[in-house]
């Protein structure tokens, strides 16, 4: 009797031994995974009501309608008018910043269009109807803004082309707007239009690095340069 009592008494604290071992290998782990819970939710909640603080019952301002349009619209134009600019004048600087831009619009177009059809995020005015408002239903591929992409990818591009406060200003400000205009019309969430903004800005900054190593055009210096 008194060796079955050793032999529990021995076996029990083994068991605590091992079940404190695993437990220090876990809490820390199950601690870790509580916390970005925790902070996911959070963050969800305030990218949900920023939008709401942003997005009206009816979103029908032409106002926003028109800056979130030139999203795409703009974005062309202007490699395309530069270039054009460049071919007229025989200036091949001016040819290098059309090329430059539409590289950068290119790269930042496919990564946007690869995570849309890969993550497939759910529109906010889709996961929340009743409280998220827009004028005309657009389904899936929420992540990330796809128009914020662009005017970011677009507006980098000119600042790091140009070199001066008063494109990079401007064109800054035209972007911030168009992010917004997404934000406005209900069709993303703020993270999303952030998002949108990175990948544009780092799509830029790569066309750049691109240009920098093809192409090296010994061009006279312009004066708005």
């Amino acid at each position: 009797m008194q060796f079955s009592t050793v032999i529990f008494t021995n076996f029990s604290k083994l068991l605590y031994s091992a079940m404190l071992s695993i437990l220090k290998r876990i809490f820390p782990i199950v601690l870790t995974a509580i916390f970005f819970f925790v902070l996911k939710v959070n963050a969800q909640n305030l990218d949900v009501n920023i939008l709401k603080a942003i997005n009206p019952r009816y979103p029908t301002s032409d106002i926003w309608s028109g800056i979130s349009g030139s999203g795409y619209w703009l974005t062309a134009a202007v490699p395309a008018g530069t270039f054009a600019y460049g071919l007229i004048e025989k200036d091949k600087q001016a040819q290098h910043d059309a090329i430059e831009t539409a590289i950068s619009i290119g790269i930042s177009s496919i990564i946007s269009e690869a995570l849309k059809r890969t993550i497939n995020a759910t529109r906010p005015a889709d996961k929340y109807p009743n409280e998220i408002f827009v004028t005309a239903p657009d389904h899936g591929r929420a992540f990330p803004s796809g128009h914020t992409t662009l005017a970011f990818a677009t507006a980098t591009s000119l600042t790091l082309e140009y070199k001066k406060w008063y494109i990079a200003v401007p064109a800054y400000a035209w972007a911030s707007a168009v992010g917004y205009s997404r934000m406005y019309k209900g069709y993303h969430l703020p993270s999303q239009v952030l998002s949108g903004a990175a990948i544009g800005v780092a799509s830029a900054y790569a066309s750049h690095w691109i240009m920098q190593k093809l192409w090296k055009p010994k061009v006279a210096h312009r004066a708005y340069r």
